[in-house]
């Protein structure tokens, strides 16, 4: 049973339901209160947080809402298996899930010199056919499957090994070679699961997933990967920022 450290704010305008859901969340994405851990039931929150008991219970249903808690019958209310967010920006899938804690672990499943395909020839600048460096993973967060990625790369770009990509993200790898990543072209969309998707990432046949595809380039204005991920959309999301001008 969890022992909430949450406090709130009386004379703050933002609602008091709000403020006690924040900092539930915030406990939740970091890792304090980690999925199957059960909350103690609200009539008992609301006397040990000194609030009513609809405070209590719409802070509960609004993280409910959010797909962070369930509540199970005869059990009580738990904590599910947190979204990964990623915000949109030059950054691996690797690096930020180090940074928010989700411990990433990597599977290489491909690791070869082939001819480009046309989409991948294309985003690279070379002729089809032309020897590039293919790499395929699966990226894991806290022992879940979490995305599947092929990534193209110049066939004389960087020495790298499976092992190289086990221990860290491609991005860091290319940046310790002395590749500078400037900028990068990015399309996101979303497609059905094939049935070895679904296998590899644990989810039903057919099942939604997200999809990104991605050509970095270099301070030069050289493209130096191409990219095109798949991801779990009930366990990953992308967050961006709107700004008015």
């Amino acid at each position: 049973m969890a022992d909430l450290a949450v406090t709130v704010d009386r004379s703050s305008p933002v609602p008091l339901y709000f403020q006690v859901a924040q900092q539930i969340e915030r406990s939740i994405l970091d890792g304090t209160l980690p999925a199957g851990t059960r909350l103690p039931n609200e009539v008992d929150l609301a006397d040990q947080l000194s609030l009513s008991r609809p405070t209590m219970r719409q802070a509960i249903r609004y993280l409910v809402d959010k797909g962070l808690l369930v509540r199970k019958r005869g059990v009580g209310t738990q904590v599910v298996q947190s979204q990964v967010r990623r915000s949109l920006e030059l950054s691996s899938l690797y690096d930020d899930l180090a940074r928010t804690g989700q411990r990433p672990t990597t599977s290489v499943r491909e690791l070869r010199v082939v001819e480009a395909p046309e989409e991948a020839a294309a985003a690279l600048g070379v002729p089809v056919g032309t020897e590039v460096l293919l790499i395929r993973r699966l990226r894991c967060a806290q022992g879940e499957p979490l995305a599947l990625m092929t990534n193209y790369l110049p066939r004389d770009l960087v020495d790298i090994s499976a092992a190289d990509l086990e221990r860290a993200g491609l991005y860091e790898i290319l940046r310790a070679s002395g590749i500078s990543l400037r900028v990068a072209r990015q399309t996101i969309g979303a497609r059905s699961a094939t049935s070895a998707e679904a296998r590899d990432l644990h989810e039903p046949r057919g099942a939604a997933l997200l999809t990104m595809t991605r050509t970095a380039y270099d301070d030069e204005g050289r493209a130096v990967e191409y990219g095109t991920h798949v991801y779990r959309a009930t366990r990953y999301s992308f967050e961006l920022t709107l700004i008015n001008r």
